[in-house]
């Protein structure tokens, strides 16, 4: 009593990959179309000294502030000297226009100066943050028809104004 076993003949089946690919053909492009490309910039900040430092007594007699509240901006330079107070546009936004031609007259006066510190309020929003650092440190300008970067006073250092108006 022996069983055999017979094992029928079957052709390999071939996978039909057309209509995947066709898919592919049309999906791929669409997805890279859809992707959005970011930029991220890191930008270096360094917190001003606490209290009188050997090298405090020097830098007080040149130190850049430019306070930042709701209600405009001031420009210090020397420390204590208003150079510009710089009021609210008329839609009450900043005027960062102004900023930045006020931190070209200076730089003018000090080419070799490098830093700057921005003192703000804490009830200011985020984006006006990165607007005045981004206006202190360097200015867009033409030069033979192409854009160019001019470095202003790329070392920032950010510090608190109390509610009195006094820097912390």
């Amino acid at each position: 009593m022996g069983f055999k076993i017979k094992r029928q003949n079957t052709d390999d089946a071939e996978i039909d990959v057309t209509s995947f690919m066709n898919l592919m053909i049309v999906l791929v492009p669409v997805l890279l179309m859809s992707m959005t490309f970011t930029k991220i910039t890191v930008m270096e900040i360094n917190l001003p000294e606490l209290g009188g430092g050997p090298s405090s007594s020097s830098l007080d007699q040149s130190q850049l502030e430019v306070m930042v509240r709701k209600t405009g901006m001031q420009v210090f330079f020397p420390t204590g000297s208003l150079v510009k107070d710089i009021p609210l546009l008329e839609d009450g936004k900043q005027d960062f226009q102004t900023l930045s031609l006020v931190m070209r007259e200076i730089k003018l006066q000090v080419a070799d100066k490098q830093d700057a510190l921005i003192l703000l309020t804490k009830d200011l929003e985020y984006q006006t943050l990165l607007n005045t650092m981004d206006t202190v440190k360097s200015y867009q300008t033409v030069v033979v028809a192409s854009v160019a970067e001019v470095e202003l006073f790329p070392q920032i250092s950010l510090g608190d104004i109390n509610k009195d108006g006094k820097k912390k």
